[in-house]
């Protein structure tokens, strides 16, 4: 085990790790340098937290890149632990648009049950 795991290390990698006398240490190591410490995750969940919480679409974005950007923020929170339904997803996108989606978003909330509307489709149905 401890050979493959040195086959797929690169250099610098592997000298982070050369000193790790089982494979088990290696991994361990190997997780403490890609993901942190509990510090550090706890760190990464507060500053995704209040980028969540922030989030709105900016000028001139499209609704393309604002399902990137927000879509990004979800995954590292899943990530790390903190998830949330369809139906607080769906109620933070909208509430995260500029006032000309009012009617739009408007007509979907009294159209469509939010709580089974997956991102993906709530994003979709606001590119239309």
């Amino acid at each position: 085990a401890k050979y493959i795991l040195y086959k797929t290390l690169d250099n610098n990698m592997f000298s982070k790790i050369q000193t790790c006398v089982t494979a088990k240490e290696i991994l361990e190591k190997l997780i403490q340098i890609c993901e942190g410490n509990e510090e550090t995750k706890e760190n990464k969940l507060t500053v995704d937290m209040q980028k969540f919480e922030s989030m709105k679409m900016k000028s001139g974005e499209t609704m393309s890149e604002f399902d990137e950007r927000f879509s990004s923020v979800v995954i590292d929170l899943t990530i790390l632990g903190k998830e949330y339904n369809n139906r607080e997803l769906a109620l933070k996108v909208m509430r995260s648009l500029p006032k000309e989606w009012d009617v739009k978003t408007m007509a979907m909330r009294e159209s469509k049950d939010l709580n089974k509307l997956e991102l993906h489709d709530l994003f979709a149905n606001l590119k239309a």
